[in-house]
């Protein structure tokens, strides 16, 4: 996929079935983190002192990881041919701005590298379960 695809994208952008399916899992996973995940199952873990193998600890970069590759998959593809490119990237830059923390005064936490990387492979199984049936060169139906 070269700048020129990615341009062509967006000048021919319409809203699709495929789009939407898309648009909807990932302000699905920001709005689970940002009205449940934040507000809630975060601070309840912290003050019972429960041990739930670091879930509350990286739940912004697993819903996080989410919604960058399905918004990514909505706003930059027609098809289903360009899908796993786009898991790829998401999942990249998702690990490149955790790698980037300390330009910010972080630290790098390897437990958010380990959830993107986690989230980004079951978000690769949720795209071929919905999608597998589409053929690569199939354009979607228009909503």
């Amino acid at each position: 996929m070269t700048l020129n695809d990615f341009i062509a994208e967006l000048r021919n952008w319409k809203l699709t079935r495929y789009k939407t399916i898309n648009f909807v899992i990932g302000i699905s996973a920001l709005l689970i983190y940002e009205f449940l995940g934040r507000p809630i199952y975060r601070p309840y873990i912290y003050i019972n002192k429960i041990n739930d193998f670091h879930i509350a600890d990286t739940l912004g970069n697993t819903f996080g990881t989410f919604t960058t590759i399905f918004f990514l998959i909505a706003l930059l593809s027609n098809d289903a041919t360009k899908g796993n490119y786009l898991i790829k990237l998401g999942i990249i830059s998702v690990v490149i701005f955790e790698l980037a923390q300390p330009l910010l005064g972080k630290p790098i936490d390897f437990r958010d590298i380990i959830a993107t990387i986690v989230t980004g492979f079951l978000s690769y199984l949720i795209y071929h379960i919905l999608f597998k049936n589409k053929q690569l060169n199939e354009k979607t139906t228009d909503c």
